[in-house]
């Protein structure tokens, strides 16, 4: 074991000889070798070829972690596998999902952060075997670790965040609400989508293409009949408001004549078998081969081809499928297959009749034919199992490093459904097929914070849920969660209820078309604390115990801060008509009706149940906070900036800083981006206000309603006057 210290927060552990994964970006030549290891949290051990780490855990250690997984916020009690998962079926008892995050934050009588930088499977027993026993055990003994301490949980995360280097920064439009389904077939249902959101008068920046636009699933292909006029589609809908985001998924259809998959042989870009042939697996198209992305040449290769839609006006993609997922592999159908010949006529009894069911169950993301697939890594055959995780991670580099290529100073939109730490300096994820079941409100309210902790900001679920039917009431109710994720999209599978806001009943369609408006009225700010957090390494989702010290906001893991000034409680409950929210300290409540209504009242610190009828959404402002509101219009870009409200809760003083720049280009990385300063402080009954703002900002007026922990209300306007010094 070679020891080294990053800072004083950060020992990096390096066992035998650890594949470079790329997940973190620091300067290794100014890290320091320790001659001896000094004491460490958890005890190492080696046995079979594999490294297991372990610690005691007393009856109130909280872990936190993991990024995209399962169950609470609070790890314990459950055993978990870092391998990346297409498994559609999001049930606690599952043990892993689309992302590989192996971060974990320990919350013992001493604090420590640990990360796991192997590509491989990782398995985490936590508390789960023993109450009183975390077990991480790590299939290989090539690996480094990263141990952080000296610090409270907070501060341990964002000494990680440190380390992943510059965060993915959207365009400002990926924040406006998207809508998408799988799927929207032809240029006239496109068209129809668009249609209605502008007649009922909703809010909308994207319309989504499922892989039915495709020519028989064919990557960097669009089927000609059903969209004779692609880039007409894309100019038209775009003059109208809407981008058109179409997807991509990771396995490249064996077809004689189509240019990607001659390309890729020829050029031996494709992963391969144990006879140094293309690997053969099957999904969308049936057999497919799979860029060896791990190979810069091949990743390069396959990034260049987004050109094909860029040319045609598209400027963003959803990436699919890259954990890879596999349908099944020819000789395994072939095995199944003779298995049910065998078994035709036969008199099966349970355990035969299970065996048959089984075989072909387990076609689907066998774990054995991932050890049939090797990658070529500088000039060495390296076999897929080892580095799993890092596909769907390479697959969005490659996406992002072909689009920063063709267009170096353009913003896309761009997010994955595989990914592992580092994948957020690339592109979002979001969190993949989950359900319309209320469960997995809490359930995306719950990873949101963790996902942050890995570096990955950009990101959000289907709102709605994917499969299953939705109806207006968990619309409704997920929506006022959804409006705080910086990815708000709603998203079906085929064959389910239509779930667009203009779907249900005309009353649900009001509520949610003024759920959606709220969300644009918050875009200012969450933008804001987005491009913060991106650009300082710090975090946008958090739980409450990362700013409040006592045990009941350790315990509370189904309410969430947003930014420094938000906490959202979301109601995830049907037919709940409010819910328990425990509040730290005394905060002002918001219940919106939409961008300007709604009722304001100060809540005192302790436990509240609090009424919430469907059309209301509980946004909580934190004492001594500052909310800056924008002018709805029906797309980002439409919004006018000049005159902003604000909403502010101060006991003493206040502060914030509202960023902003062009949204489009990376100019920001020069200085290209404004700031307004609002500081309001609050004495003897009266309150002052200064503001001092940048120069170019787009504001002019801010329309203050401020109010003390008394519940006393001003109100002012205050004209914005830039320095132009700055």
């Amino acid at each position: 074991m070679i020891t080294r210290q990053i800072n004083p927060q950060t020992l990096w552990l390096t066992f035998g000889t650890p594949f470079e994964t790329e997940s973190l970006m620091f300067d290794r030549e100014q890290t320091t070798l320790l001659k001896k290891t000094p004491s460490l949290p958890v005890k190492l051990s080696l046995e079979n070829d594999r490294l297991q780490l372990t610690d005691s855990l007393s009856d109130d250690t909280r872990v936190l972690g993991l990024g995209e997984n399962l169950r609470g916020m609070n790890k314990r009690g459950g055993i978990y596998e870092s391998f990346c998962t297409d498994d559609p079926i999001h049930t606690p008892g599952k043990k892993s999902l689309y992302g590989a995050h192996n971060f974990l934050l320990v919350e013992g009588a001493v604090p420590y952060g640990i990360f796991i930088d192997y590509p491989g499977k990782v398995i985490y027993d936590i508390g789960y075997t023993r109450h009183d026993q975390l077990i991480i055990t790590i299939t290989g003994s090539d690996v480094d670790i990263y141990l952080f301490q000296e610090g409270n949980l907070k501060e341990l995360a964002l000494a990680f965040r440190r380390l992943m280097g510059e965060s993915y920064i959207p365009p400002k439009w990926a924040f406006g609400f998207q809508q998408s389904r799988w799927s929207y077939r032809t240029s006239k249902e496109v068209e129809a989508v668009a249609a209605a959101f502008l007649e009922n008068e909703i809010p909308c920046d994207a319309i989504y293409l499922d892989i039915d636009y495709m020519e028989r699933y064919k990557d960097f292909t669009v089927d000609k009949e059903a969209f004779p006029d692609f880039p007409g589609l894309v100019a038209s809908l775009k003059e109208k408001g809407f981008r058109l985001i179409p997807i991509i998924d990771a396995g490249v259809k064996i077809e004689t004549d189509y240019p990607v998959y001659e390309e890729g042989k020829d050029r031996g870009y494709f992963c391969l078998n144990r006879k140094d042939e293309p690997f053969v697996a099957a999904v969308w198209p049936g057999k497919v081969h799979f860029p060896d992305f791990l190979n810069p040449e091949a990743r390069r290769w396959f990034g260049l081809h987004y050109q094909f839609l860029t040319d045609q006006g598209i400027e963003g993609f959803w990436n699919d499928m890259n954990e890879p997922s596999i349908f099944y592999t020819e000789e395994r159908l072939q095995q199944a297959i003779d298995l049910a010949k065998d078994s035709e006529g036969q008199n099966l009894d349970i355990d035969a009749f299970f065996h048959l069911t089984d075989t072909f169950k387990a076609l689907f993301n066998h774990p054995d034919d991932y050890k049939q697939m090797y990658h070529q890594v500088k000039g060495e055959m390296v076999n897929h199992a080892k580095i799993h995780n890092l596909y769907g991670f390479n697959m969005t580099r490659s996406a992002a490093e072909g689009l920063a290529e063709l267009e170096p100073n353009k913003r896309f939109l761009l997010f994955s459904r595989a990914s592992t730490v580092g994948q957020g300096r690339y592109a979002g994820i979001w969190t993949g097929d989950n359900h319309s079941w209320w469960e997995h409100i809490l359930l995306n309210l719950q990873m949101m914070p963790a996902v942050n902790q890995c570096g990955i900001l950009y990101t959000g679920a289907d709102t709605g849920g994917f499969s299953d039917n939705a109806n207006a009431q968990l619309m409704i109710r997920w929506s006022q969660f959804s409006l705080f994720t910086p990815l708000f999209r709603n998203h079906a599978a085929l064959h389910t209820r239509h779930q667009e806001p203009y779907a249900f009943d005309g009353a649900s369609t009001a509520i949610l078309r003024d759920v959606i408006r709220l969300r644009y009225a918050l875009i200012p700010y969450l933008y804001s604390e987005y491009m913060k957090a991106a650009k300082k390494s710090g975090l946008f989702f958090m739980p409450l115990s990362f700013e409040y010290s006592e045990e009941q906001a350790a315990l509370t893991d189904d309410q969430l801060l947003v930014g420094e000034s938000l906490m959202a409680t979301p109601v995830y409950r049907e037919n709940a008509r409010g819910r328990h929210v425990y509040l730290p300290e005394t905060m002002l409540l918001w219940k919106a009706t939409g961008p300007a209504g709604g009722q304001l009242e100060v809540v005192p610190q302790g436990h509240h149940y609090l009424k919430a009828d469907l059309a209301e959404t509980l946004i909580f402002l934190r004492k001594n906070r500052i909310l800056v509101l924008g002018e709805p219009a029906m797309s980002v870009e439409k919004m006018d900036l000049s005159t902003m409200r604000v909403l502010a809760f101060v006991d003493d003083t206040a502060s914030y800083v509202l960023y902003d720049d062009d949204g489009l280009t990376h100019h920001h990385r020069e200085g290209a981006y404004t700031e307004i300063h609002l500081t309001i402080t609050h004495k003897a009954g009266d309150f002052q206000v200064k503001v001092a703002a940048s120069s170019h900002v787009k504001v002019k007026v801010l329309k203050l309603v401020m109010i003390n922990a008394a519940g006393k209300q001003q109100e002012q306007v205050v004209q914005v006057v830039p320095d132009a010094a700055n």
